[in-house]
């Protein structure tokens, strides 16, 4: 059966926002997730949730963003605001889906991803630093793999729990193109053999839960084989930016059974909007290019928005998710 679902962020600023995002997800979606409402604060964003989830380590937020503090103890004031933050959410979703039945998803932000945006205790990215990169990713697996557990005992009728590992940065960090902190320079190429090894510490900690890990990347040049090597067995990207190695990758996930979310409906207002047909033969036309019977694929399919929806209007996340919906019923 093809599913519906998000990215991940809502547009708002406030927590009627995000309740409302969380009943349109429940309501609408077959694959209903967590929402993230970024518009709150830097500790509701992607990097900021995952560095709530990151205790092993502690964090304080900066003018530039997140930085590691290098200390040891309680956690920094605005790192357990976001641990905080996240485990309101977490009590609200309880609140309105502890009897859910069906399958659910989280998201989190991914090591390389991490690496590539917060800094050391004494500047940088921690991307320039082997042995903090490797320190970051795996109290990042621990932090990952308590959360499965989190949501797991919150939704006790939940079978099947998808984590969602976010790394919109991982191309830029295969290709040396993360800057550096002046901006005059970028960070060393990290190699392929070293990224899908780092990565697969995080997704081995999701399976590890006895939860399904996915990998979402909507930037182009997405490294999809890389990312099935390390584990993934979900791939989630915007379709109109994969290349034809990122295509054969999806066309490979399917026919061995993974998970393969396909973006396919704008994550901002459109001009104008698709309409359900039109992804549904969009669809179509993928699967004959890629020489896939939709009779055999489809129930690994699974159709979403392009990207995060926080620079949406409200009414288009809830028309596209919508149509999302439609659509899948439709392949099924």
């Amino acid at each position: 059966m093809t599913l519906a679902t998000g990215v991940g962020s809502f547009p708002g600023t406030d927590q009627r926002d995000f309740d409302e995002a969380l009943r349109v997800v429940l309501g609408e979606l077959g694959l209903p997730f967590l929402p993230e409402v970024p518009g709150r604060g830097a500790g509701a964003a992607m990097i900021g949730r995952t560095i709530g989830l990151v205790t092993e380590l502690d964090a304080d937020l900066q003018p530039a963003g997140w930085r590691l503090t290098g200390t040891s103890g309680a956690p920094a004031l605005d790192q357990r605001r976001a641990s905080s933050l996240l485990g309101q959410d977490l009590d609200t979703l309880e609140e309105h889906a502890a009897d859910h039945p069906g399958p659910f998803k989280v998201q989190v932000a991914g090591p390389w991803t991490l690496a590539a945006t917060v800094e050391r205790p004494r500047g940088d990215r921690v991307l320039a630093d082997h042995g903090a990169r490797r320190e970051l990713a795996q109290a990042l697996a621990m932090g990952v793999a308590d959360h499965v557990a989190d949501v797991r005992r919150r939704l006790s009728r939940t079978t099947r729990i998808v984590v969602q590992v976010d790394e919109p940065a991982l191309p830029a960090v295969l290709a040396g193109a993360v800057p550096t902190a002046s901006g005059f320079g970028r960070h060393r190429t990290v190699h392929p053999p070293e990224a899908s090894e780092t990565l697969g510490w995080v997704l081995g900690a999701v399976r590890g839960a006895g939860a399904e890990p996915w990998v979402h990347c909507c930037a182009p040049d997405a490294p999809l084989a890389l990312v099935r090597d390390a584990g993934a067995a979900g791939l989630a990207v915007d379709l109109s930016l994969v290349g034809a190695d990122g295509q054969d990758a999806l066309a490979a996930a399917l026919e061995a059974g993974d998970a393969v979310a396909l973006g396919v409906v704008p994550s901002t207002d459109p001009a104008v909007p698709p309409t359900e047909k039109e992804v549904v033969a969009a669809v179509h036309r993928w699967l004959d290019l890629l020489g896939l019977d939709p009779a055999q694929v489809t129930e690994g399919l699974v159709l979403s928005p392009t990207c995060g929806q926080a620079g949406a209007s409200s009414a288009w996340v809830k028309r596209s998710l919508a149509i999302l919906s439609s659509a899948a019923a439709s392949l099924s």
